[in-house]
């Protein structure tokens, strides 16, 4: 075993461990949390070892980066998930390999996803990103919509061609009433949810939780949580 193998391989091991935990702690069994790793800035090379090691969905947020990283890694069974802010013109390219966009914040976008989904024969799957510190409207600082546009959003989803409407998204805001309090914006996530799945029964994903939260997200019922730092390590800064 390479030492970058061993390395994920005991990562992967701590991160199961809190999962288990933290679902031990909030009554739930450990299969209804899907951890998904985000492998942004790591190679290629990485996610094979995390195929090897049983990953299988794992999560990008830059399509220049994603693309040919998916295409590197097609001899593995993966599901790949864009977590990422998104612009129409990068729709054709994401959904040439994305399985699940979770950053669907505006109906023009799913417009877009839909055509591409449709010329490429594909069905995507689409959560509404929800941004917790615009709950008054407008867009957040981390991306997505406002809850009160939620409806509308996933209303869209669900009638265009070749999308699946999963469910909801949130990234812990860093400003606003939420800062600071995960386990509360998480819970309020669920609301929001809990709101959806009444006009749309099947939209039962719950993506919250990173890898500083995790437990916060799978207290407040989250059904899948994103993961990278806990798992790959800690990326080099950016220059």
């Amino acid at each position: 075993m390479t030492e970058r193998r061993a390395q994920l391989a005991e990562n992967l091991a701590r991160v199961e461990e809190r999962i288990s935990s933290a679902c031990a702690a909030a009554g739930r069994k450990r299969d209804e949390v899907t951890l998904v790793v985000v492998t942004k800035t790591y190679p290629a090379s990485d996610v094979r070892l995390l195929a090897e090691l049983g990953v299988c969905h794992v999560a990008e947020n830059r399509d220049q980066e994603a693309a040919p990283k998916a295409a590197e890694c097609s001899g593995f069974t993966l599901d790949w998930h864009f977590v990422g802010q998104l612009q129409t013109n990068k729709a054709r390219s994401v959904v040439s390999y994305a399985d699940m966009v979770q950053s669907v914040d505006r109906t023009r976008l799913a417009t877009a996803l839909s055509a591409a989904a449709v010329r490429a024969g594909r069905e995507v799957g689409c959560l509404v990103q929800v941004a917790l510190d615009a709950e008054e409207g407008g867009a957040g600082g981390r991306g997505g919509a406002a809850p009160d546009e939620v409806p509308e959003i996933a209303d869209a989803i669900a009638a265009a061609e070749g999308l699946r409407l999963g469910g909801v998204m949130t990234v812990a805001p860093l400003t606003g009433v939420y800062a600071g309090r995960q386990r509360a914006a998480f819970e309020r996530l669920m609301e929001i949810s809990a709101r959806l799945r009444a006009e749309h029964p099947a939209a039962n994903m719950v993506s919250a939780g990173m890898s500083s939260d995790l437990e916060d997200a799978v207290a407040a019922g989250a059904t899948h949580v994103r993961v990278g730092t806990a798992v790959l390590g800690v990326r080099p800064r950016l220059r």
